[in-house]
């Protein structure tokens, strides 16, 4: 054997051993994608078991159940609107005559309830029926205050027990009404709106929107800040609108100039309309921005005014 002969099988034994191992490597690469795509088809856990234990590892995934979807009442239904309807047909309704269409729906709405025995002239004319509040004593158990309001301008009010299904969907009045107090008034806490707003172009802005908004005369669009989309009442309520008094919450309102771009105020707008029926006495809460030179409004409503924010 001749001494080249000798050093090139070496060489060709390297190359074998080279190509013996490249083509397990790509073996393994076809194993990887196989396994990939497998695990992709399968879903997303066993795509992250196929990354971590690496080809020769598959993750079986669980074969998948189909569930059926139910939507289920969470909020507790507020039984005011079924008592106070309850309450307008008890009051209207007689036990000397159950064959009547208040009767009926008396009973259709509390079966076990009696209904009251009453002459036909023993109290004046009822003229409406409000729920006034209503408190959830415990689980589907309802107490509701009900106002009754008399031709004669006498009031009265009834607590109603109503009960609720577990799913709040229906009720029913569970025993005859209770005479009872009224609910008290409420202490009324000082306006936050403290700082008067003179005559100026915050005032006179407030004016002509509003006198747009209420009457018609112009275009509400002119005073809405960009991007502000709101609609005038329609058909227009009232013949003409005035301003009384503008109230705000920022010293920044009082100022005789437009402020810098962006600074918003907010409003309380004391007005007093007009139709052919009378004056009306009005208020509107309202939110403006300036932008060169003007205020545009930014919102209309009243909400719960907090003083803040950027002034």
């Amino acid at each position: 054997m001749s001494p080249g002969k000798q050093a090139t099988e070496p060489e060709a034994a390297a190359v074998v051993v080279a190509g013996v191992r490249l083509e397990k490597m790509r073996r393994r690469v076809r194993l990887s994608r196989l396994v990939l795509f497998t695990a992709i088809a399968a879903g997303p856990v066993a795509l992250g078991a196929a990354v971590v234990s690496g080809p020769t590892t598959v993750a079986a995934t669980p074969k998948s159940t189909p569930t059926t979807m139910r939507t289920t009442a969470t909020a507790a239904a507020d039984p005011s609107g079924y008592a106070q309807l309850f309450v307008g047909a008890w009051l209207r309704s007689s036990a000397d005559d159950t064959a009547t269409a208040q009767a009926r729906l008396a009973q259709s709405l509390a079966p076990d309830v009696e209904l009251p025995d009453r002459a036909a002239d023993a109290h004046a004319r009822l003229e409406s029926v409000t729920a006034v509040r209503s408190a959830q004593h415990e689980a589907g158990r309802w107490w509701v205050t009900v106002a009754a309001q008399y031709a004669d301008a006498s009031m009265r009010y009834f607590a109603v027990p109503v009960a609720s299904s577990d799913d709040g969907g229906s009720f029913t009045v569970t025993e005859v009404p209770s005479v009872v107090a009224g609910p008290g008034r409420a202490e009324v806490t000082k306006s936050p709106y403290g700082v008067r707003v003179p005559e100026g172009k915050l005032s006179s802005t407030v004016g002509q929107f509003l006198g747009a908004y209420l009457t018609g005369a112009g275009e509400v669009e002119r005073y809405l800040a960009p991007g502000v989309k709101l609609s005038a009442v329609s058909p227009a309520p009232y013949s003409a609108v005035t301003v009384r008094q503008v109230l705000a919450l920022e010293e920044t309102a009082a100022g005789e100039k437009v402020p810098d771009d962006g600074i918003t105020v907010r409003v309380l707008a004391q007005a007093e309309a007009r139709d052919a029926a009378g004056r009306w006495p009005l208020a509107y809460e309202m939110e403006l921005t300036a932008r060169s030179g003007r205020w545009d409004v930014v919102a209309l409503g009243f909400g719960s005014a907090k003083k803040g924010g950027r002034s």
